[in-house]
């Protein structure tokens, strides 16, 4: 199996268009194709704060419908969906901005992109375990005994991470570094926590470097492990980052 995980992307279309070009991928018929027939995976998080959340939408799905890429649901999607769905949201921590691109389409293409997202986030995982058992991508991690598993726990945390209740100095969500102590022979590649850079802990990769508050959008090339990134052109917001909870 050879694929391209890409970080949380978050509205950032033309940093995303980007790493797919630079990863050797064509844009043919309105998504990218590699001539070796590499695939894409995505860690979710495809929406909210960027500036074109609804043009990540329209190319993730195109991949997803030409069976191109592994796409599973971050928090940020998850609360699209529940809006989508007409559930009681807060339209706050960069809902506001995918709301407002939307708001912007007549009724018509609204439910375009409703239908489409939906259906995306409908058929496809909450966590995918790939290449017999070698890989796993989810949005914040798992835990190495609940590969295979599902319950409510398990969604919890797979969207959110593992979290306290309380708030660090910045006043983000204090999370525990569940990598530290992860023993799992599969590689787990997430995202969800923003750092300077990709963190390799205990077979895990954290590939979210925080393209929407201005650093980088990063994939890994699997099997070969290698990162790629491209910088940002979104303002670059220090106090969003991570890496000082990690030891």
């Amino acid at each position: 199996m050879q694929i391209d995980i890409i970080g949380d992307i978050h509205g950032c279309r033309k940093e995303w268009v980007q790493l797919t070009e630079e990863l050797g991928y064509k844009w043919k018929n309105g998504y990218p194709v590699h001539p070796k027939g590499r695939k894409l995976g995505f860690v979710g998080d495809l929406t909210d704060r960027g500036p074109d959340s609804l043009g990540v939408i329209e190319d993730v799905y195109q991949l997803f419908t030409h069976d191109a890429a592994y796409y599973v649901p971050g928090n940020h999607c998850n609360k699209l969906y529940r809006y989508f769905k007409g559930n009681n949201v807060k339209i706050t921590h960069g809902l506001e901005t995918t709301v407002a691109e939307l708001e912007q389409l007549d009724l018509e293409k609204k439910e375009i992109v409703k239908n489409k997202f939906m259906e995306l986030y409908e058929e496809s995982p909450l966590y995918h375990v790939l290449d017999n058992e070698k890989l796993v991508i989810a949005h914040a991690g798992i835990r190495q005994q609940d590969i295979g598993k599902m319950n409510k726990r398990i969604h919890s945390f797979v969207l959110y991470g593992d979290t306290t209740g309380e708030l660090n100095a910045k006043g983000l969500p204090v999370r525990r570094d569940w990598a530290m102590e992860y023993e799992g022979k599969a590689w787990v590649v997430y995202g969800h926590t923003p750092v300077h850079h990709a963190r390799f802990k205990n077979n895990s990769v954290n590939i979210d470097t925080g393209a929407v508050f201005g650093n980088r959008l990063s994939a890994l090339r699997y099997p070969e492990m290698e990162i790629f990134s491209i910088d940002s052109a979104m303002p670059y917001i220090e106090e969003k980052f991570r890496d000082d909870d990690y030891n």
